[in-house]
């Protein structure tokens, strides 16, 4: 009987440092994936985190991680060849179906971008499949953007809107919080809308409250959690908000859902 806490070793194939503390590490991964799942990372006698999966091909998964404890100080070392340990995916992704042949509005803030790359990848990378695509993505500086190269590569078919709460003297771009460019978003029919956002809670409440006063309808609205997910098999409760489950039944919900979650 297989036990599903039990990880598998999994080898490290590449490392790409996206900031001086978020790194893209490109692992050996051979499960079926849909855009924002998450997998549980670990290494023995140090701990296990949940982690969401930025992006994935044939027999790999990508995810970017950020330096911020004892588990993800020990991964910071991690090079080519090493091993880390995965068990997943869970939760249930993005519904990206209902995303094609509309238009797509995805709002990103801070490493919550990491969950959706792979969907901006994948519209990215045949536009036709969208009617609109307008990409909203925010960080605290200049210091924090991910992704860089992907952004330049995103801005040849995307409208993108790239902000920082706090500009440096060498920033050029935009400043300001994402909440402050969500009215510049320009909506030719509100049927055709289909709005993605992630980040911490705050940002998500008052980005989906922009869109709301746009006129969004909540149906029309996703929102992606990052809680503390233990188990991710909705034994330990951990990731509990009232009676819902987010590893099972998130970490996507729709916002008639979601907005009773925002805490």
């Amino acid at each position: 009987m297989n036990n599903p806490l039990i990880p598998q070793k999994k080898k490290v194939l590449d490392v790409i440092a996206q900031t001086d503390i978020d790194i893209t590490y490109k692992v050996e991964f051979d499960e079926k994936l849909k855009g924002g799942q998450f997998v549980q990372v670990s290494i023995p006698r140090v701990g296990e985190a949940p982690i969401s999966v930025s992006d994935f091909g044939d027999g790999y998964i990508e995810m970017t991680i950020r330096k911020v404890g004892k588990l993800t100080d020990e991964i910071y070392n991690l090079k080519p060849g090493d091993y880390m340990y995965l068990r997943g995916p869970y939760g249930n992704g993005f519904p990206i179906e209902k995303y094609e042949n509309k238009h797509l509005i995805i709002a990103a803030g801070g490493t919550g971008l990491a969950p959706v790359k792979n969907i901006v990848n994948h519209f990215n990378g045949d536009i036709d499949k969208v009617k609109k695509f307008d990409l909203l993505l925010g960080f605290k500086s200049p210091k924090d953007i991910l992704f860089k190269d992907e952004i330049e590569n995103w801005k040849k078919n995307i409208n993108l809107t790239l902000t920082v709460d706090n500009a440096d003297e060498n920033w050029t771009g935009n400043s300001g919080l994402i909440t402050t460019f969500v009215p510049n978003v320009e909506i030719d029919n509100m049927d055709d809308v289909q709005v993605v956002i992630v980040g911490p809670p705050v940002m998500m409440k008052f980005t989906a409250l922009e869109f709301l006063k746009l006129g969004v309808p909540k149906e029309q609205i996703w929102v992606s959690f990052e809680r503390k997910m233990s188990c991710a098999i909705g034994k330990c409760g951990h990731c509990k908000i009232d009676e819902t489950y987010v590893c099972l039944e998130g970490p996507v919900f729709n916002y008639t859902k979601g907005e009773e979650l925002i805490d």
